[in-house]
């Protein structure tokens, strides 16, 4: 049995009454046949079942309340189902009711499937995908391991998918045969959804030892009918325009959001999918080569444009990139911690001279230990001290804005400008950590970081975040909080300057920028002033860290 989960069916919605069910429990329902009205806060709405099948269950009642992303209906997929039953009627004529309402195939044993393909079946299971990490509600397909009809064995890994936060492998629950893959690469999959479908191995056993009892009492299948295999003139895609049995166009939820976005119609794109079905890949061709085909209905009496035509028709494609994975979720919580903190931003010059000095002079030694020794480590550290001075900076400030919550542990965050797009994993208890173990901890999270395989744990549980935007070439920066965290730190670059020494001398020194954003709901400029001259102190004379280190 499959659940069928509600879609996003409009930006913004979540939830949408239940107007009519066009269909009851037990009925017989075909791909892309309407099911049921639904009304949101903007638009009346026909959901249309994903494939064939006989519904099982009505999970919302008439005038209930839908959720998106929750079970709607449920239904058992159609086993043994003829590939080209292009309309209800023909469907009927290959099944009848049985005693309880169920469907009895009355035709011959169906056609053997593809070779190395697993028709759906009773007998398959689907893999709901499992909550995975905090917070995370949907994930984008990178790449399946393995296809339909594979053999799978438990915990092989079987999908990679990216979450906001890093790349998770999926492995398989049992050993089984994968029958289906219900999310394409470069899809998005819903948590509590259906992910792909598997046939076990106790199932597929039980089957084998069952088939020669089964051979010996059939009867040899008739050859099927001319007319049953050949599709009618009249029901051809070409001839009915692209549209389905239904008189609709068939497109998915995900595709039909797509083109809501984009304002395009789906009489628009030619579908390429069954019955003219309008596929996610025909929307980012139609809208790709968009200039290029205004351009030339533009003018009907030019039928070969000039190359130097064609090259601007070529330079001014858009090309299309869903925004998805970290990216996706970086937009969405960048606008939320801008527009829902207020930030106080502080800058500040460090002379770093003595530091860079110091990480000289011990850098053999760390090499010495498999140890990268930068400044990252010695930032952290000072950062970790200074917070015993102003412990407001590494606090949170809970949901109802009523409570500051002081944390036991400095967790220093750093952004790390991975090919997925910004993570920042944090660096656990630097207070208790010496220098040599922060700084292998910092190599270890910036090589998972830019692989795209940081744990969700080293994610978790950030209380103060630095973004080292010199190591780009960056001198100032204006940070945007991670929230919920309260203060952020962008370095820039160090430049070699003139200033004057105590002597009023002129002298080169290390100098290097910081810009502070801190919650202003919590601190003010003199704490940050504070606890930033603190932290200053510790770099420009690193050694009086020594006296502070247990």
């Amino acid at each position: 049995m499959s659940e069928f989960m509600l879609p996003d069916i409009g930006e913004g919605i979540v939830e949408c009454e239940i107007v009519e069910w066009r269909v009851a429990e037990g009925d017989v329902i075909e791909e892309d046949q309407p099911v049921v009205e639904v009304m949101t806060d903007k638009a009346l709405v026909e959901i249309t079942a994903p494939e064939a099948g006989r519904i099982t269950r009505l999970h919302v009642p008439k005038g209930e309340v839908a959720k998106v992303h929750a079970p709607l209906f449920a239904y058992e997929p159609a086993e043994g189902e003829p590939a080209d039953a292009d309309t209800p009627q023909q469907a009927a004529e290959t099944t009848a009711a049985a005693p309880g309402g169920d469907s009895v195939a009355q035709q011959p044993a169906p056609a053997e499937p593809s070779e190395g393909v697993e028709k759906p079946t009773a007998a398959a299971k689907d893999f709901i995908l499992p909550d995975i990490g905090e917070g995370i509600v949907e994930c984008e397909v990178v790449e399946w391991r393995v296809a339909e009809g594979e053999h799978i064995a438990e915990d092989q890994p079987v999908v990679d998918v990216m979450t906001d936060k890093a790349l998770v492998e999926i492995t398989a629950p049992e050993g089984g045969r994968v029958s289906r893959l219900h999310v394409p690469k470069g899809e998005v999959a819903k948590v509590h959804a259906p992910l792909f479908a598997y046939v076990p191995d106790s199932v597929e056993d039980t089957a084998s030892d069952a088939a020669p009892a089964r051979a010996a009492d059939a009867r040899p299948a008739e050859p099927e009918p001319a007319s049953r295999r050949t599709r009618p003139a009249d029901a051809s895609p070409r001839a009915a325009g692209g549209y389905g049995p239904y008189g609709r166009i068939p497109a998915a939820p995900a595709v039909r959001r797509l083109m809501r976005e984009y304002d395009l119609a789906l009489e628009d794109v030619p579908g390429t999918g069954k019955q003219g079905r309008v596929l996610k890949e025909d929307v980012l061709r139609y809208l790709e080569q968009g200039a290029a085909l205004s351009a030339a209905t533009a003018s009907p009496a030019q039928s070969t444009p000039s190359p130097a035509l064609a090259s601007e028709a070529e330079a001014s494609e858009v090309r299309v990139e869903p925004l998805r994975g970290v990216r996706a979720v970086m937009a969405k919580r960048m606008v939320e911690a801008a527009t829902t903190i207020p930030h106080f931003q502080y800058g500040e010059e460090i002379d770093v001279t003595a530091l860079l000095a110091l990480r000289e002079r011990l850098k053999p030694q760390a090499e010495a230990k498999g140890a990268r020794l930068t400044l990252m480590p010695f930032f952290m550290k000072a950062m970790a001290l200074a917070v015993r001075e102003e412990p407001i900076l590494n606090a949170r400030l809970d949901a109802a804005a009523s409570e500051i919550h002081y944390l036991p542990s400095v967790n220093v965050g750093m952004a790390v400008d991975s090919q997925a797009g910004l993570l920042v994993p944090n660096v656990k208890g630097v207070e208790r950590r010496t220098l040599l173990e922060v700084a292998g901890e910092i190599q270890r999270l910036t090589e998972a970081a830019r692989s795209g395989k940081v744990a969700q744990e080293d994610l978790k549980g950030g209380t103060i975040s630095i973004s080292n935007i010199g190591a780009l070439g960056g001198t100032y920066a204006a940070p945007i909080i991670n929230a919920p965290e309260v203060a952020i730190v962008a370095i820039g670059k160090i430049q070699w300057l003139p200033r004057f020494d105590e002597a009023g001398e002129v002298v080169r020194r290390a100098i290097m920028t910081v810009t502070w954003a801190g919650d202003h709901r919590i601190i003010d400029g003199g704490t940050i002033a504070r606890f930033c001259n603190a932290w200053k102190g510790y770099l420009e004379a690193p050694e009086t860290m020594l006296l502070h280190l247990g």
